[in-house]
């Protein structure tokens, strides 16, 4: 075999803080030790795999081709590993969530999954749709869990379950002695609203296309923050009923009825990446997001 593992994890740090100095520290080794194996790889095969700019590495065409499948080689030889060291076939896992999901869902997932045998870990990272993807795409995440409809060509997205956007408001809202929205309710009433990027944003927006925009006082990132806002009859909101079912209980919130022709259902998804080694922690991860009622 021509190239080492070790070439190929400096290669994908490299490609991943565009720096030989941080890549290695990264990989607890001296800067002329990470440079060294990464000119002995290209060397090796006579290739170039970055654009070298200053001290700045940048991927050119030839290491955007082969980072994925470096990304599934030595996934596969760390899952070996720990099925050697530990006898088990599920490992640790990079997981990416939205905010409704992470928040609510996720966060089960991760109790059962760790309690295996070898407690295996899970880092968990909160963040928009668009985040989320964009750090699927890097390989900077194994795995992402997102509540926006998306579009991607270096992405898998396979959907997960069902669940429905809530309108609501105060109980002192005028809207509240409604019995259902019409279409001009929706259009005059202030809203407060997730931020541009958010996947509840993008299916409120889909849901209201066609009775025109709508008023949106304040953009708010945190689902707590809305729920608040709206508490103290700022506006009206709409979030998941995962997130309201609470609220909604103590009476704190109420939801309203919208038009029976606006679509607020939507789908969860899973997200990976396309040319990433599907390892087992995978599989379990995913069969026990299925199971999750």
């Amino acid at each position: 075999m021509k190239y080492s593992f070790r070439q190929l994890e400096v290669f994908l740090a490299a490609a991943h803080f565009q720096n030989i100095t941080r890549a290695a520290e990264s990989l607890a080794m001296s800067q002329s030790a990470a440079s060294s194996a990464l000119k002995e790889l290209e060397n090796q095969f006579d290739i170039q795999l970055f654009d070298r700019v200053g001290k700045r590495l940048q991927l050119n065409e030839l290491g955007r081709l082969y980072r994925p499948k470096v990304e599934a080689v030595l996934a596969q030889a760390n899952e070996l590993e720990q099925a050697f060291s530990k006898h088990t076939e599920v490992g640790a896992l990079k997981v990416g969530a939205t905010l409704t999901i992470g928040n609510y869902l996720a966060v089960g997932v991760m109790a059962q999954y760790m309690n295996t045998p070898t407690h295996p870990r899970v880092s968990l990272e909160v963040a928009n749709t668009s985040t989320i993807a964009r750090r699927v795409r890097d390989f900077e995440l194994d795995i992402g869990l997102i509540e926006g409809e998306l579009q991607s060509s270096e992405l898998d997205v396979l959907p997960w379950r069902g669940d429905e956007l809530v309108v609501f408001c105060s109980p002192t809202h005028p809207l509240a002695q409604k019995t259902s929205l019409t279409d001009e309710d929706l259009r005059t009433a202030t809203w407060i609203m997730r931020e541009q990027g958010s996947g509840t944003r993008q299916s409120l927006s889909g849901a209201c296309t066609a009775c025109c925009r709508i008023n949106v006082l304040l953009e708010l990132e945190h689902t707590e923050a809305i729920k608040r806002a709206v508490e103290a009859d700022l506006g009206i909101g709409c979030l998941s009923e995962v997130v309201l079912a609470d609220a909604f209980k103590r009476g704190s919130l109420v939801p309203l009825t919208v038009p029976e022709h606006r679509q607020f259902d939507r789908q969860f998804y899973f997200i990976l990446h396309k040319q990433k080694y599907r390892s087992a922690g995978i599989d379990a991860w995913i069969e026990l997001c299925r199971q999750l009622r």
